[in-house]
């Protein structure tokens, strides 16, 4: 599963930074996962650029920090909203 957030994570920074619409108001990944007016690769390709080493925050490398978003969450945190997306595109 590791590897499979990674390459997707290394795919997404390939594409550049993400730009987000206010109006979504994500503040958190798991926002992004119910986020109703974006596809599922849409959402997919925002939570692995999240993950990305491109928005981790220096010398906290554990931290990820999303342009438009209020403040840095784990990365942890990111790849549970994966994991969660993962699970409701399963239904």
């Amino acid at each position: 599963m590791h590897g499979e957030l990674q390459r997707v994570a290394d795919q997404a920074a390939v594409m550049g930074p993400v730009v987000l619409v206010p109006s979504l108001r994500l503040c958190r990944p798991i926002d992004v996962v119910g986020a109703p007016s974006l596809s599922v690769d849409d959402r997919r390709t925002i939570l692995a650029a999240w993950a990305s080493d491109l928005y981790a925050v220096d010398s906290q490398p554990s931290l990820r920090h999303l342009p438009g978003t209020p403040s840095p969450v784990s990365i942890d945190e990111v790849q549970a909203a994966l994991r969660e997306l993962d699970r409701r595109s399963c239904w």
